[in-house]
């Protein structure tokens, strides 16, 4: 049974994305993109390619260990099953030689093979069928969070604010922040943007459908003041997540 419908999921238009809106990670990066599956591996290396990265498409683990000699790489992409081994032996590979950041391309979502890529040293995963739309985006949020020299344990403080990007924790005054899966990644997706107005469009993009929840423009506004209510300590004249009027919403340098 084919895993993923191309049609549906991998559309065959250019991104809408204006010149300057989330595009600038991107730069023609070389992505290592190891599928066996010929439809999957085609519709991701062309959306990839769209998204303004430079694909390198393998089939097997064997291919991959010969694209890695002949790097080098901004970012992994790996199945996790293949013909002659698995994405975990490609991770172990990748992690030998350096640090690239690895998302695993997964059908299975049980706890002991997540654990086992993620203690392995793997940024994220992805359970098949997923949208291209989500993919894009945690490819962006890797990308950054590699890109940016880690402080405090990788720690990012806002005040009494602390994020941990590679646990996915959020704490206030040294107690547990509890985010659900859109509230942190709307959290997160200003973060990778420090400094940067971003408009609802830009947000609505980054957050599209986490969770399989449906978020539009009034619903924006719905988790930008849930957020503001579990993190900021006056909701009403935020210092953190700021507004600005008729532009978007912006978060300041945080404190070094």
């Amino acid at each position: 049974m084919r895993r993923l419908r191309i049609s549906a999921a991998f559309p065959r238009r250019k991104s809408r994305r204006r010149k300057g809106e989330f595009a600038v990670e991107s730069n023609g990066q070389r992505i290592l993109l190891v599928e066996d599956d010929s439809a999957i591996a085609l519709g991701l290396e062309y959306s990839l390619s769209q998204d303004g990265y430079t694909p390198v498409l393998c089939g097997t683990v064997r291919e991959a260990l010969d694209a890695l000699e002949r790097g080098p790489f901004a970012l992994a992409l790996l199945d996790l099953s293949l013909p002659d081994g698995s994405g975990y032996d490609i991770c172990r590979a990748i992690k030998s030689r350096g640090d690239i950041p690895v998302i695993f391309l997964t059908a299975r979502d049980d706890e002991v093979n997540v654990v086992m890529g993620l203690d392995m040293g793997a940024d994220d995963y992805i359970v098949k069928p997923f949208r291209v739309r989500e993919l894009l985006s945690r490819i962006r949020t890797v990308l950054r969070r590699a890109g940016k020299p880690a402080a405090n344990g990788g720690a990012v403080e806002y005040g009494s604010v602390q994020i941990f990007p590679a646990q996915g924790r959020v704490t206030k005054n040294g107690q547990d922040v509890f985010l659900t899966a859109l509230e942190y990644r709307l959290l997160m997706t200003l973060v990778n943007n420090e400094g940067r107005v971003l408009s609802r469009s830009q947000l609505l993009e980054n957050i599209w459908d986490v969770s399989g929840d449906f978020v539009n423009d009034n619903t924006l506004t719905v988790y930008i003041k849930r957020l503001r209510e579990k993190i900021e300590d006056n909701p009403q004249e935020p210092r953190i997540i700021k507004t600005v009027r008729g532009m978007g919403y912006r978060i300041d340098g945080h404190s070094r």
